[in-house]
């Protein structure tokens, strides 16, 4: 009679289990089910390309400010060495006009600022010997 007893509870232990796998099967295939797992994916997808569209957008954006960089540093790099050919063209003018001394130091004050690459100090050169002339 225990036996008889204990059989039918697993019985019906194993039958309520099979009962809920089913169940549980039964609603993961239904349409509702399917039609929220749809919608979970779609709006993880939007998700995912919404981030990878900010990455993308800081990433061109990145490229773009060290291409900009290149080129600001290439242009200044051409403007001083045109200022520093001025100031040369300037200096041989008046040449004559100035002692040896003088000239030379014109000469490597100007050769400095080129290699250091202070415009401001070639424009103050430039100034200084248009107001030699």
């Amino acid at each position: 009679m225990l036996l008889s007893a204990f059989a039918v509870l697993i019985i019906a232990g194993l039958l309520g289990f099979f009962k809920i796998i089913v169940r549980s099967v039964w609603d993961y295939f239904s349409s509702k089910q399917r039609v929220q797992r749809r919608l979970w994916f779609v709006q993880a997808r939007r998700d995912q390309v919404k981030r990878l569209l900010y990455f993308k957008t800081m990433q061109v954006k990145y490229f773009n400010e060290l291409n900009r960089k290149r080129l600001l540093k290439l242009n200044n790099r051409k403007h001083i060495q045109s200022l520093s050919r001025a100031i040369e063209k300037d200096l041989l003018s008046i040449k004559t006009k100035l002692p040896g001394t003088t000239y030379r130091q014109l000469q490597q004050d100007n050769a400095r600022y080129r290699n250091r690459h202070d415009i401001e100090a070639l424009l103050k050169l430039q100034q200084k010997i248009s107001t030699i002339d």
